[in-house]
């Protein structure tokens, strides 16, 4: 179960850490492939979470012979959290209650939460005094920094081939110096 261990409105600016051009707007999703790449998963680990309903995607279900399913950005980086639970321990029960919970958050309020566990109970910890509070009873836990998983994710994910939910072409990033310069090298 999740347990929020200090439930804070807070408002913090996560524009620095993931700039817009750095997270696909919410049309744009990845095939089931390049999820499990993504995510550092099997497909066989894709299937079953979308077939007994942890993580579907929410951006086009597979309905029928050679249709596919298309995953956002925030599927993948919840599909990399649930691998990190499951890695640590922790039980699938405990682990769907944790994704019920994180699917209601946006993409960039995920980036300041750090989920703890003892191998049993998922904490969710917004602040410092969150995580000093949960140390406090002196037994050990691990941590998942969200943004972590994000900051990873992004990094990633333009390696990898994405397509639009409504058809529409996709907007590349505007090219910087350094990727000019390398493109300028590589064509003489």
């Amino acid at each position: 179960m999740v347990e929020n261990a200090s439930r804070l409105d807070t408002n913090v600016e996560q524009a620095e850490l993931f700039p817009d051009a750095a997270l696909p707007d919410e049309l744009v999703g990845y095939r089931g492939r390049a999820a499990c790449q993504i995510a550092g998963i099997t497909y066989r680990q894709l299937d079953y979470w979308a077939r007994t309903e942890l993580v579907e995607p929410s951006i086009r279900l597979a309905e029928g012979s050679g249709s596919q399913r298309l995953y956002s950005f925030k599927d993948m980086l919840v599909l990399k959290v649930v691998k990190r639970l499951l890695d640590a321990g922790v039980s699938l029960h405990n682990i769907r209650i944790a994704v019920d919970h994180l699917r209601g958050r946006g993409v960039r309020d995920l980036a300041g939460v750090t989920l703890f566990s003892d191998g049993t109970t998922v904490y969710e910890c917004t602040s410092a005094e969150d995580v000093v509070d949960l140390l406090r009873g002196g037994q050990g836990v691990f941590g998942i920094a969200v943004s972590g998983a994000m900051r990873e994710i992004t990094g990633t994910i333009h390696d990898f081939p994405a397509e639009r939910a409504d058809g529409g072409g996709l907007r590349t990033p505007d090219e910087d110096e350094l990727s000019r310069k390398r493109r300028d090298r590589q064509t003489g």
